[in-house]
């Protein structure tokens, strides 16, 4: 999964289980960020028993993914450094 951006101001993970999965048809998917602010932003997935192209017709047995969205908000519309101060 990805690791970018560092220390990012949302961090979505989700796993998703299953059986058995099936596809009449392999589906058509992507992410897209936009909008504004500017941000830097990164998703990616891990996959158990499932590959990362699927086939129509096929049966997969036993899968899990664990997918994560991550993304920092950066320029003019980024929040206050979040640093601890020591004392």
């Amino acid at each position: 999964m990805t690791e970018r951006p560092d220390r990012p101001d949302i961090d979505f993970v989700a796993r998703v289980t299953a059986e058995e999965l099936r596809f009449s048809e392999a589906p058509e998917s992507g992410v897209e960020f936009f909008g504004h602010p500017e941000r830097d932003s990164a998703s990616g997935s891990e996959r158990l028993n499932l590959p990362d192209s699927v086939e129509d017709d096929v049966t997969y047995h036993c899968i899990r993914v664990d997918y994560r969205i991550r993304s920092k908000i950066v320029g003019a519309g980024a929040p206050p450094s979040r640093r601890r101060r020591r004392r």
